[in-house]
């Protein structure tokens, strides 16, 4: 097994095992087993379990931006788009693995203690919030729809964690329907 693959691995391995159970309650031994790989190897890839937890949010970050830009991606009229923004996450909770936002629970359990895992999540939120941004631009809504949007976003996301249904997606995405429509209703009237 060469270097990327074993790293590829541990990262991979990692993220499950948190995922499922948190980061605190892995230990670098059972991921070391769980990863198929030596202790020695481990530490040679990561020197830290610290290290080995901003690998996992890297990857969460990439999986979330590609997943969310796909699915939007499939649409074309800019209205449409913005509502993509809640199939994906409609999608992405129906996934047997969902466990809500790796972000949240991260930051809920590491981001007093561990600064580097709090300026990710807060850097992975921002990212979030300037892509409702540019996608609320295109449609040519007002400045405040963006972060209205965002933080139903977030809170469907926090709500279908606790519920373990797929619902709160449906129920955000009704709800955003109303503010984009009364946003782009108040842009409308004041070009005319």
């Amino acid at each position: 097994m060469n270097i990327s693959e074993a790293r590829t691995r541990i990262v991979a391995t990692a993220d499950e095992l948190y995922n499922a159970r948190g980061i605190q309650a892995v230990g670098m031994d059972e991921l070391r087993a769980a990863a198929g790989v030596s202790l020695k190897k481990l530490y040679q890839e990561f020197p830290s379990k610290g290290s080995i937890v901003m690998a996992v949010l890297e990857r969460r970050h990439k999986s979330w931006a590609e997943g969310l830009e796909a699915t939007v991606g499939q649409v074309a009229a800019p209205r449409e788009r913005l509502l993509a923004i809640f199939d994906y996450l409609a999608q992405w909770f129906c996934d047997d693995s969902f466990r809500g936002c790796g972000f949240i629970n991260s930051f809920a359990e590491l981001g007093a203690v561990s600064p580097d895992v709090a300026e990710y999540a807060r850097e992975h939120k921002a990212s979030f919030q300037e892509y409702v941004s540019r996608l609320a631009d295109d449609a040519g809504a007002p400045t405040y729809l963006a972060p209205q949007l965002s933080i139903l976003a977030e809170g469907a996301q926090t709500t279908a964690a606790i519920a373990g249904t797929a619902e709160a997606a449906r129920q955000a995405r009704s709800a955003a329907e109303v503010l984009i429509d009364a946003a782009l209703g108040v842009t409308a009237r004041r070009a005319a």
